[in-house]
């Protein structure tokens, strides 16, 4: 096959595989953002904490990451649409160093697992004190997620509708909220029956949430390196075919 023709056919795999790299680095993008502007989520919710360092850190390597990606894609598609071999070797160059960083990725995860359930879980518990106070204005849509967090999965509290004795903001000992029971109710708390309260904590079902998440991301950044193997492989093919191909000419 004539170096010409291999060129147009490394050209055009690269290019579709840079394409999905693209795509995948403006959908972190796009999640940091979400992540910095919405507050009305649960992973909001439970990472919020006085100044909101976790949840702008993870914003922010959100953004950097995505960024960074579409940086590396334009520079590979202008590299290779216009035979630049300087802008490949910088291509490739990026993609190793962003190899090495999102390998490092999964192991920073699991090493934090741990911290960041004790994080929530102390969310949680602040949560669940703070639930009803009519002097904290603008916490009413952390209320909210824990009422459909309780509601949804037929829980009560994080162990289990004790924990809801700690809140003094109700005026009978005995209520709980009423995402606790099957009630519609829309008032914050309602005076049940024990029989009628969901007897399971909330815990189990946020940790399994937590670890389910977990699961996409390392699966999406897996996808990454995936990617980034086969850029850099198709990379180093078209940039010693454009070479010969260059040093043939001038024979």
């Amino acid at each position: 096959m004539k170096s010409r023709n291999k060129i147009s056919i490394l050209t055009y795999f690269l290019n579709i595989l840079n394409g999905i790299f693209l795509v995948l680095g403006l959908m972190l993008m796009m999640f940091g953002i979400w992540l910095f502007i919405d507050r009305n989520n649960l992973f909001t919710v439970l990472s919020f904490t006085g100044e909101n360092h976790l949840i702008a850190s993870i914003s922010y390597m959100m953004l950097g990451v995505g960024s960074i990606i579409v940086f590396i894609s334009f520079l590979g598609f202008i590299g290779s649409s216009k035979e630049i071999r300087c802008l490949l070797i910088l291509y490739l160059g990026l993609i190793v160093l962003l190899y090495g960083a999102q390998a490092a990725m999964p192991v920073l995860i699991y090493t934090r697992k741990e911290e960041v359930q004790i994080t929530w879980n102390n969310r949680i518990d602040a949560v669940i004190s703070n639930y009803g106070n009519k002097n904290l204005i603008g916490r009413e849509h952390e209320w909210d997620i824990l009422n459909a967090v309780q509601h949804t999965f037929e829980c009560c509290g994080r162990h289990n509708s004790t924990d809801w004795k700690k809140n003094e903001n109700k005026e009978h000992a005995n209520e709980v909220p009423c995402s606790c029971t099957k009630s519609n109710m829309k008032e914050w708390f309602c005076d049940a029956s024990e029989n009628a309260v969901y007897i399971k904590g909330c815990e189990e079902y946020i940790k399994m949430w937590f670890e389910n998440n977990t699961s996409v991301l390392i699966a999406i950044n897996i996808a990454l390196l995936m990617v980034e193997v086969f850029l850099f492989i198709l990379g180093v093919l078209l940039f010693k075919n454009i070479k010969k191909n260059k040093i043939s000419l001038k024979e």
